[in-house]
């Protein structure tokens, strides 16, 4: 009887160990379909998201002169959806005030692009992908998070305009920008810079400059090297002299010095035929001059004189010269008279 009781117990074990491991093959595989069953539906819902979001980005495509532009305005696009690599035929994005905080590495896909327009967002990183953009002409990343910028982007060698306005963390650009041989038009104004970087003074086609807003204090002494600039804007910075240099900027016709520290005004630049427009207002200039009233009655709104301009700086370049002239004759005056005083007494 016992071992009865012993052989049954033992069938009744494996019975039990059996009926255990069917249940959990039962269940493995009802857990293998069940999430077999929520792949493919996510599969399904992803694909449907996708095609409702490029449906969405379609309707913002639009045609204008010929060009295929992706434009998106005050809207929540905190990111742009991978989906977007299928426009890839779009030659330029506007995407302003969107919210975007990073510029997808599928940047780099869309190989038509010829304007990037991302200005007002809160972008903190440009992609190095980006200089895989060769036929880009223009960029425009003002008003994000930027703190520099990849080396990457001297490969744009198609580039002509780039503003990085208002990025307030900016200080330096990468040496590599200047083979950017077609850019001519710069933004770097409110940023950090405290001169202008060698990149830029090396750039050959450069004929628009605005370093405005930034912490300059001072000017390099080969800035004449940029011999296309025509336009320079230099206020509301911390220069306190200027490079005798600048005088052989023949190209400059509007250079804009407002809100400075400047002490005085190089007499060279008074050989400056090429500069119409020039502002020195609000400078601790050492004389206190003012322009002599004007010989011909003219209108109000016909008068272009400028108290600050063109003509105030040929002025004080004249008035600071005699005045520096009187004295140091009367430096001479003082020390001739004061040997001549000591002589008798020797």
């Amino acid at each position: 009887m016992t071992g009865v009781g012993v052989c049954f117990g033992t069938v009744n074990s494996i019975k039990a160990l059996w009926e255990t491991r069917i249940k959990k093959s039962k269940d493995d595989l009802k857990r293998q379909k069940e999430l077999t069953e929520k792949a493919t539906v996510g599969r399904l819902a992803g694909a449907w998201e996708d095609r409702i979001t490029l449906t969405k980005l379609k309707e913002k495509v639009v045609t204008e002169d010929g060009r295929v532009i992706l434009r998106i305005e005050k809207e929540e696009w905190k990111s742009l959806p991978p989906v977007l690599v299928q426009l890839s035929q779009v030659q330029e994005w506007q995407l302003h005030r969107i919210g975007l905080q990073k510029i997808p590495r599928f940047i780099g896909s869309f190989e038509n692009l010829i304007v990037l327009d991302l200005s007002r967002n809160s972008i903190t990183e440009i992609p190095k992908e980006i200089g895989k953009l060769t036929k880009l002409r223009e960029l425009m990343v003002s008003y994000n998070r930027l703190n520099c910028v990849p080396e990457e982007l001297g490969s744009c060698e198609s580039l002509e305009k780039l503003e990085l306005a208002m990025n307030r963390d900016l200080d330096e650009l990468p040496e590599q920008l200047s083979n950017l041989k077609k850019l001519y038009h710069l933004d770097l104004s409110m940023n950090q810079f405290t001169t202008i970087p060698d990149c830029v003074v090396s750039l050959p086609a450069l004929e628009w400059l605005d370093m405005g807003g930034n912490r300059v204090e001072y000017l390099p002494e080969d800035i004449h090297r940029m011999e296309n600039l025509h336009t320079l804007w230099l206020q509301r910075n911390e220069l306190e002299y200027l490079p005798d240099n600048i005088s052989r900027m023949q190209s400059l016709d509007t250079l804009v010095l407002s809100s400075n520290k400047l002490r005085d005004i190089p007499p060279l630049m008074e050989g400056m035929s090429n500069l119409r427009f020039v502002n020195f207002r609000d400078n601790p200039l050492t004389y206190d001059v003012s322009l002599p009233d004007s010989q011909t009655e003219v209108d109000e709104e016909e008068d272009t004189r400028e108290m600050f301009g063109k003509e105030f700086m040929h002025y004080y370049i004249n008035e600071s010269r005699k005045r520096d002239s009187k004295t140091y004759t009367s430096v001479l005056n003082v020390t001739v008279d004061g040997v001549i005083e000591m002589e008798p007494s020797e």
